[in-house]
């Protein structure tokens, strides 16, 4: 079994995150993890958590399914937040070990969003 971040399975927290009129910017990151934990739940905690503390974040969506995939999705101000985000030292140490121990396969794209909308029931 794979781990999963606690900070998905808060219930007293949506899964979307709230995000302002576009435009706004997106990390997209699919991953499949290797087999067994390693640290990896509790790291994968403390990355979302650091982020939210980094200058220009918005908010972040995140899912992985049984199987070790899984895709985050974060929301930032614009490209030198996501520079910020992407040099931030002990971001930079987790890369490093997703890369040597818990990934077994990843891509990121960065974009920018023009248009967004939703649709919530009452």
């Amino acid at each position: 079994m794979n781990p999963e971040p606690s900070f998905q399975l808060n219930p007293s927290v949506s899964p979307f995150a709230s995000t302002p009129e576009p435009p706004y910017h997106v990390v997209v990151f699919s991953s499949l993890l290797t087999t067994g934990e390693n640290g990896y739940g509790a790291v994968a905690d403390r990355m979302v958590e650091l982020a939210a503390g980094q200058p220009g974040f918005l908010g972040v969506e995140s899912v992985r399914g049984a199987d070790g995939f899984g895709i985050t999705v974060s929301y930032w101000e614009s490209e030198e937040a996501i520079a910020g985000w992407k040099a931030q030292s002990e971001h930079l140490a987790a890369q490093e070990r997703g890369k040597r121990q818990w990934y077994e396969h990843y891509e990121l794209r960065v974009a920018k969003v023009e248009r967004a909308y939703g649709k919530r029931r009452p």
